[in-house]
């Protein structure tokens, strides 16, 4: 019996290619429909973004975003659509993909990966609200805190965001927290490939949080709020991936003993 799947159900390269081709061709489609969604109500989700900034600066006379070329707001429109597309048609996307490997998968293989496929944008949009409704407005509050009235002899310091840059800083730390969060998926993984250990994780614990410590501090603003807010949640997610390993293990253990693999196929009748 053969360990690599189902063979009467194999399908010539060419069948793959067009396959292929046709689950390409969905996922391009939704992107482009949720892109041109996003598009139309861009100023809406852009405005969203800013309101973290309008309330930092609420009160401050004279608080607005400033841009400095005429095209600067439309390519802002355009990069807001591009990320919103991105995030919302992933999931089609993802099921495409799903669709396209999941003949080729064991029963059990396909019971392994179907939690991780959900858990994927779920622990994404965590790490997005984190940055937005935590993160945000502290490290906002933190940096205004270096504008200065002047005086007879000095001139006032007084923030003037530009739409571009803003929306860049906001996008990355968003991006940024979200990749973050997948760490658990990430981890259970390699676990679940036998890669890595629960016990291996465990013993590099410490090395892994100072290479978090690390990471916050590179892809996070300067400012010790936003590199701890991130630092954390990643310590813990890691310890959760210690937890979910172990229980992939023990799952692994009572099921096949010293095997890793089903040698099943996915057609009972094979």
């Amino acid at each position: 019996m053969s360990d690599k799947g189902n063979d009467d159900k194999k399908m010539p390269l060419f069948d793959h290619l067009v396959e292929l081709r046709s689950r390409l061709i969905y996922s391009f489609a939704a992107f482009l429909l949720v892109f041109v969604i996003s598009f139309v109500f861009a100023q809406n989700i852009y405005d969203f973004f800013v309101q973290p900034l309008a309330r930092a600066l609420e009160g401050q006379e004279g608080a607005r975003l400033i841009f400095t070329a005429l095209y600067e707001p439309f390519l802002a429109q355009i990069k807001v659509a591009f990320y919103t597309a991105l995030f919302f048609a992933f999931p089609i996307i993802s099921i495409q993909i799903w669709i396209f490997v999941a003949p080729g998968l064991f029963k059990n293989e396909k019971r392994a990966f179907l939690p991780f496929l959900f858990a994927t944008p779920l622990l994404f949009s965590l790490g997005g609200a984190l940055v937005y409704y935590f993160i945000m407005p502290l490290a906002w509050d933190f940096f205004l805190t270096f504008q200065t009235l002047g005086g007879d002899d000095t001139l006032p310091v007084q923030v003037e965001p530009k739409v571009d840059q803003y929306l860049t800083l906001v996008l990355r730390l968003i991006f940024a927290f979200g990749l973050a969060f997948e760490l658990p998926v990430l981890l259970m993984l390699l676990a679940r490939a036998g890669l890595v250990t629960s016990a291996g994780l465990a013993a590099k614990r410490k090395y892994a949080i100072v290479g978090v410590f690390i990471m916050a501090a590179i892809i996070t603003p300067p400012d010790v709020v936003s590199q701890i807010g991130l630092a954390i949640p990643i310590i813990i997610l890691y310890e959760i991936s210690i937890i979910g390993a172990k229980l992939i293990e023990r799952r692994r253990t009572s099921q096949f003993g010293d095997k890793d693999i089903d040698t099943q196929p996915n057609n009972p009748s094979a």
